[in-house]
Parts: structure tokens; sequence; C-alpha cells
């Protein structure tokens, strides 16, 4: 499941996760956003208790976004311990970012 976080709970919910975590910075409004968040919502069942999967919407925590510069959405950025290890932007294929995934838990 994917979970919504946000400028409040990031640190919590994100930087001090004990699992690697994936995180889509996103909008309503974004057709491309759109069109991710169904292969996120696959992914995050297939990767259940390795990895985490949130969701950040932009709009409404700017404070976050512009912390990791995001700039285009959708963007996912890949973290390991609190720490950026990788970022994709676009609405890529669910085996593009299913090999992210696997880079993140195998680094």
């Amino acid at each position: 499941m994917v979970t919504e976080v946000n400028d409040q709970n990031f640190e919590t919910e994100v930087l001090k996760s004990t699992t690697p975590v994936v995180v889509d910075f996103w909008a309503p409004w974004c057709g491309p956003c759109r069109m991710l968040g169904p292969v996120m919502d696959k992914l995050s069942e297939s990767y259940a208790g390795k990895v985490k999967f949130v969701k950040l919407n932009v709009d409404d925590n700017r404070k976050t976004a512009s912390n990791y510069g995001v700039m285009s959405i959708p963007t996912v950025i890949y973290l390991k311990g609190g720490v950026k290890k990788d970022s994709t932007i676009g609405a890529l294929p669910e085996n593009a970012i299913r090999a992210k995934v696997d880079a993140l838990l195998s680094s």
C-alpha cells in the first residue's frame, strides 16, 4: 500500500525509516502522475515488508519538494537509510522502476 506523507511527517516516515523508501512526488492535476499511481500500488504490494512506498503531493507540501529540488512531476526518489540513492523523472514503466528498486535493495 502506498502511504501519503507530508512536510510534517516526512522525517519520521521517510528519513528515519528502517527500510528503503520510494517517494513519489505528484499532484492530482498531473496526468503522468495519475498513470504512475497504479504502477506504484502494484510495486508496493510486490515489495511489501522490504520497501516502503509513499507519495507526497507537491502542491500541499512545497517545503519537502523544494528540499529535494523537485522541478518536474512525477519525480520518484529512492532513499535508503534516509539518504537519496537515485531518482527518476516521468511516468516510467513498471519494469524500469522495479529495476531501480532492486538496485536500491542490493546497495
